[in-house]
């Protein structure tokens, strides 16, 4: 359709034109991950405009640094971004699995087939599919053997830099997260991440990267003559600067008797001196701060026996808090104008140490009531050790979803070509346009084996050709049931039983690629035109 004449400064497309564009940029965008997709996936290596580099397999990370433009594929870096706040990981699955839904979508929209009834098909199918996974092929982890949480950890990690010492990792990301578990009011069982801190330290192989109970942090104390241990520790948190007061910038005093200059720089160290004293009369033994503090501050702390250290980062300040019962003080002013420093507002935990690990000295709170655990990775380069940390955080993720949910399904192509063969008849049965949608989702799906077995140097048609064989079996003889948990094997290019395998996800995992992906195709495809301004001149301005 012409761009009709309207006076705008800018440019105007509509209809086909527009989806036509949308669908190209979303291609172009998943072709950029799909290779990176799968236990035989490869790596992307990324380097930004001021030359730092990046080398990662992970689909979100990948996506966040290609700072794309175009408005449509900015609605996939989105989507990658969001499934990796909610689940953790999935995050180029789920890019895939939208930007063939949307292919698919726009060859009917050609067929002359109106998007509101693909949108309606789509929209059933996916309600369908994810009635099917809940229902169907999720199974509880009750009824599996104790290793099911190590098995989700292991798949997550297959993927990436540190497949080869899965079952290593594995075992570090479960015991760490079994460690910080806690109960809300509700009486539910929650494992935060969060309070997992991942420090990175050079030197070593993978193997020796250790779960360090309690809680680190990459500081050491500010004076040497410290105490390196405190057991029974009182914690003072402080968000500002331990330094001799000074005049601020701009105020002027007339000093007419030398004296009097004298009697303003004593009482400048002495506002900060009755400050320290506040503040180790409340009973802290240990002063962690996010600012400085200076040699005249610190000279009081060793003379108090206390232990304080400075430029904390503020993130791992308020998590000890939490951990400790304490708070974060911004000020030490009072409502009365004055200044105090309040005992509740200290953190109670049992020892405070230094140790060193590795050639860092780190501190080391350890508290009994809420638990924390802090994992230290060895690796050779910078480079491998922030790759090492994304892959251990997703596998933290899956771990915790799968201990939260308590549902797994089948990994490796096996639920996507489950709810494909089920979809195919479930498309049979309607009597509506949607028939078609539906159709086209079922084939949609099967995108994710291909490109897992492509990326394996297998057949892909002939693998994925049997895999729908084995779950149409599955689905239509009910001596074969067993058969619906059939994926793929990459390393020897078979069909095996991917559940005794231990080729296991979250069932969520699944559920939120098929809600997020068919949500973003949809909001792709509705767009029937874009109209794009010019951006203005500024008349104020030469080009000289």
């Amino acid at each position: 359709m012409v761009a009709k004449q309207l006076s705008i400064d800018g440019e105007r497309a509509t209809g086909q034109d527009v989806r036509t564009q949308n669908v190209m940029a979303v291609s172009a965008l998943a072709n950029v991950v799909r290779t990176s997709f799968g236990p035989v996936g490869l790596d992307k290596m990324l380097v930004d405009n001021i030359g730092d580099v990046t080398i990662t397999n992970d689909g979100a990370t990948i996506l966040k640094l290609m700072e794309v433009e175009h408005p449509a594929a900015k609605v996939l870096v989105q989507l990658a971004e969001l499934q990796d706040q909610e689940v953790g990981d999935g995050t180029t699955s789920v890019v895939l699995l939208a930007a063939e839904i949307l292919k698919r979508s726009n060859e009917l929209v050609n067929r002359k087939i109106h998007p509101t009834s693909i949108i309606n098909g789509l929209r059933l199918a996916s309600k369908e599919a994810i009635k099917y996974v809940s229902d169907v092929l999720s199974v509880k982890v009750e009824t599996l053997s104790k290793d099911v949480f190590l098995n989700a950890a292991k798949t997550s990690m297959a993927s990436k830099i540190i497949g080869g010492e899965s079952e290593f990792f594995s075992k570090l990301a479960v015991d760490a997260l079994t460690r910080v578990k806690t109960t809300n009011v509700k009486g539910e069982a929650k494992y935060p991440v969060k309070a997992i801190n991942i420090l990175k330290s050079h030197g070593k192989s993978a193997r020796e990267s250790m779960m360090i109970e309690g809680y680190a942090i990459n500081c050491t104390v500010a004076s040497q003559q410290m105490p390196k241990r405190i057991v029974s520790a009182k914690i003072a948190f402080l968000d500002m600067n331990l330094n001799k007061q000074r005049m601020p910038m701009g105020v002027m005093v007339t000093v007419t008797d030398p004296n009097q200059l004298e009697a303003i720089r004593d009482r400048e160290s002495d506002i900060i001196k009755e400050r320290i004293q506040m503040i180790i009369k409340s009973g802290a033994n240990v002063i962690l701060t996010t600012k400085g503090i200076d040699d005249l501050c610190l000279k009081y702390f060793v003379e108090a026996g206390a232990m304080a250290v400075r430029r904390c980062k503020k993130e791992d300040l308020k998590r000890i808090a939490k951990a400790t019962g304490g708070q974060v003080l911004l000020t030490l002013a009072n409502m009365e104008g004055g200044e105090s420093f309040e005992e509740s507002s200290l953190g109670h935990a049992d020892e405070v140490t230094t140790e060193r690990i590795a050639d860092d000295e780190c501190i080391l709170v350890k508290t009994s009531a809420l638990k924390s655990a802090s994992i230290i990775l060895r690796g050779a380069n910078t480079v491998m050790l922030d790759e090492m940390e994304r892959a251990l955080h997703d596998a933290l993720c899956i771990v915790k979803r799968t201990l939260e949910s308590g549902t797994v399904v089948a990994g490796g192509g096996a639920v996507e070509a489950a709810l494909s063969v089920y979809l195919e008849n479930f498309a049979t049965t309607l009597g509506s346009r949607e028939q078609l949608a539906i159709a086209e989702y079922a084939e949609a799906l099967l995108c994710i084996p291909k490109i897992l077995a492509v990326n394996a140097a297998k057949d892909a048609t002939e693998l994925v050709a049997k895999l729908r064989a084995h779950q149409h079996a599955a689905q239509t003889d009910a001596s074969k049931r067993h058969l619906s948990n059939a994926g793929l094997d990459l390393v020897n290019g078979k069909i095996r039983n991917n559940m005794e395998a231990g080729v296991l996800e979250p069932a969520m995992s699944k559920v939120k690629m098929i809600k997020f992906a068919t949500e973003a195709a949809i909001t792709i495809l509705r767009i029937d035109e874009t109209i794009k301004l010019n951006p203005k001149e500024d008349p104020g301005h030469d080009d000289h």
